[in-house]
């Protein structure tokens, strides 16, 4: 998947849905590095950890939104 792609995917998302992908992304990664030696892929941490920032990114720029959106407004 691009990244392009990726990011236009998680903007799509409502913030509920966000946390749940980040939530789910963190336990694939927890499971990824148990079993790291098994048949996974080591670039496949790396795929996990730049999805997770990319969440954490949108996450993070929806809540400086509604914080400016609350001060603007009262």
């Amino acid at each position: 998947m691009s990244r392009k792609h990726d990011l236009e995917e998680i903007r799509g998302k409502d913030t509920r849905e966000l946390l749940y992908d980040l939530a789910e992304a963190r336990k694939d990664m927890f499971n990824a590095r148990l079993h790291i030696s098994e048949s996974m892929r080591p670039s496949s941490i790396g795929i996990l950890r730049r999805r997770i920032a990319r969440i954490m990114t949108i996450l993070r720029q929806r809540e400086i939104t509604e914080a400016a959106q609350a001060e603007g407004g009262e």
